[in-house]
């Protein structure tokens, strides 16, 4: 669990030769770091007079960004365990048409589980982003540059969630499935305009 881990030994992890873990649960990460800063922002502002007004808005998004930032890191170590499941798959016999045909549809279920995590992740941290937004708008300006540095995270981590979405539908069979999860991403207005940046 990537949240027992303490910051230097994940990273140490992350320079590793080892392929897990890697840029999926570096970017679900950087959604969950992107999270807390709106989080921090939020507390920043409640419970001081002079942003009274902005209270119910600013209770709204420290609730969610709370949310989001757990979600966030969960999502960290199932992309992990999706990435592992992928190459374990591909580590199954094949020396009958039995097993390969075994071996094939292990590999396309977990294929599908590895594109569908950080699908996810695009999708929570683009909320995380429009958190970051509204922080900004309605927090303490003395945290107006937290607010900006959640965002240019968020961005990251819908960045490099994208790349792990694309590269794995390249190697997914099922057309239907693929056009699916290009239709999700480029519904969500959020997603569309930060991915063209």
């Amino acid at each position: 669990m990537l949240a027992e881990l303490k910051l230097g030994d994940f990273l140490e992890q992350l320079a590793s030769a080892s392929p897990v873990p890697g840029g999926g649960a570096a970017s679900a990460l950087a959604g969950a770091a992107a999270a807390a800063l709106v989080s921090m922002v939020a507390n920043l502002t409640l419970g001081r007079k002079k942003f009274e007004t902005h209270k119910v808005v600013m209770e709204e998004v420290l609730a969610r960004s709370e949310t989001l930032r757990r979600e966030l890191l969960k999502l960290a170590d199932r992309d992990m365990a999706a990435f592992q499941a992928v190459m374990a798959a591909y580590r199954m016999p094949k020396d009958t048409a039995a097993e390969r045909a075994q071996r094939d549809e292990r590999i396309q279920a977990c294929l599908k589980e590895a594109a569908t995590v950080p699908a996810e992740v695009i999708r929570l941290s683009a909320e995380v982003f429009e958190l970051s937004e509204k922080a900004r708008r309605h927090g303490n300006p003395n945290a107006a540059s937290d607010a900006g540095t959640a965002a240019a995270l968020a961005v990251a981590a819908i960045h490099g969630a994208a790349l792990n979405v694309f590269t794995n539908l390249e190697s997914i069979n099922d057309k239907e499935f693929v056009q699916n999860m290009r239709n999700c991403l480029a519904h969500s207005e959020t997603v569309r305009r930060l991915i063209s940046r």
